[in-house]
């Protein structure tokens, strides 16, 4: 886990103010973009199956909505916090930017654990959030999703309290819905497909066959195993995966010299994507320490847990034969690894052009909600791929025409974006 002292919202702004810098932003813009415009702290007290009341808290940041309603997940995690909100929040405004969808950016949270929570006590909790949010969340304002262990049914809760509240049908205030209740086709496979859709550009930028790779993953929860599922499809061969054990409370790495079997580590993985370590070993696995994802003679890297994964501490650890870095998590490498990682020269594929595709797809289920008619998922994955490939060549073809690293890219277009819509408001 990423040490105490760490605060991911100042390497933000910290990475901001660079980009502020690169664009010459004047300080009122500055000042505009580098905080969130709007954030929601509050308790939610839910009845627990003991009968005991147990008090939660609960976020909601909002960081820009100049360029459309704020998008951004609800997380349930113990460790949260309101400066990874507020980070993770502004990322999602650059991310949107850049993958060129007329969305904000906001993030949502809980500090709770689900392992250890009842499914009803789980509900209550959902319906809590929207409850004490009601007036500031909503289909033309800020739109919910899926994220850090949450669901579709998290979402299908919070959906029937919002209606309940509101009196309304709305299944456009919400994504990641199941298919069938509003879902769209195609999202759960997104966010992995769009890691993998700009990973395969990255090679042939490269010049290097997908056959002709191997990868190391860390994490093994939706992102990874549909991350893990495409790669596979396009000839490539995952020999590590790294995740939370839940039989022990611990991290492990999984290794496979030959391949990983993705279906067959599916079948011993519990709901949060956890594999059994025990079971994981009777199957041939070598289980090794939680960082060892990270050391593994490969080409590629698929950071696709939390955040601060990489670190100062730990970069110097990843095998010289590592030529691209994808970051399917948000914010998975600290600035002080970017600055080892750049003196590598390896291709860094930053997280929010990567991983933008879940924000992609739930901006298409968005629409298809709000104008209640849904497409097929080979359109749905036809035009995830669209937008994923045009994201790449816009912040490759920009990183190589001003020599700039593929992060800072990446944030040169994000940032611009969203700031000429604060001036074409009239905010600035």
């Amino acid at each position: 886990m990423p040490g105490k002292s760490y605060n991911l919202f100042e390497m933000v702004q910290t990475q901001f103010d660079h980009i502020a810098g690169i664009l010459g932003l004047d300080s009122a813009t500055a000042d505009l973009l580098r905080n969130p415009m709007r954030e929601y702290q509050f308790l939610i007290p839910v009845r627990m199956d003991d009968g005991n009341v147990r008090i939660f808290r609960g976020f909601r940041v909002q960081h820009n909505d100049a360029r459309g309603p704020c998008k951004g997940g609800v997380r349930f995690h113990p460790q949260e916090t309101i400066d990874t909100m507020r980070a993770l929040a502004m990322l999602m405004s650059w991310k949107c930017a850049v993958a060129d969808i007329p969305l904000g950016g906001s993030k949502g949270g809980v500090i709770c654990d689900p392992h250890n929570l009842s499914p009803r006590e789980q509900e209550q909790i959902c319906r809590g959030w929207v409850r004490q949010l009601a007036s500031n969340i909503g289909p033309m304002n800020d739109v919910p999703a899926p994220e850090i262990m949450t669901t579709a049914q998290h979402m299908l809760w919070m959906l029937d309290e919002y209606e309940s509240i509101h009196g309304t049908t709305s299944p456009g205030f919400i994504t990641g819905k199941p298919v069938g209740l509003g879902g769209s086709l195609g999202r759960k496979e997104a966010t992995g497909y769009g890691v993998i859709i700009t990973l395969r550009e990255a090679l042939a930028e490269l010049g290097i066959e997908p056959q002709n790779t191997v990868a190391s993953v860390q994490g093994f929860g939706n992102v990874a195993q549909n991350a893990i599922r495409l790669y596979h499809q396009i000839g490539g061969k995952v020999v590590c995966v790294s995740c939370w054990d839940q039989s022990d409370q611990t991290s492990y790495s999984f290794k496979k010299k030959d391949g990983i079997d993705l279906d067959t580590l599916l079948s011993i993985t519990d709901q949060f994507g956890g594999i059994h370590k025990d079971k994981a070993r009777d199957l041939g696995y070598e289980i090794l320490e939680a960082d060892a994802w990270l050391e593994q003679n490969v080409d590629i890297l698929i950071p696709a847990a939390l955040e601060e994964q990489i670190t100062g501490e730990n970069a110097s650890k990843i095998n010289k034969q590592v030529k691209i870095i994808a970051e399917g998590a948000n914010s998975p490498t600290t600035a002080e690894a970017d600055e080892i990682i750049k003196k590598r020269k390896i291709f860094v594929l930053p997280d929010f052009l990567a991983n933008a595709g879940g924000v992609v797809c739930s901006y298409f289920e968005q629409v298809q909600s709000n104008m209640n008619y849904y497409w097929e998922k080979d359109e749905v994955l036809g035009k995830l791929d669209l937008k994923m490939t045009s994201a790449f060549i816009a912040v490759n073809e920009l990183a190589k025409r001003r020599k700039l690293y593929m992060r800072d890219a990446a944030y040169v277009i994000g940032v611009s974006r969203v700031a000429q819509a604060c001036k074409d408001r009239g905010w600035v």
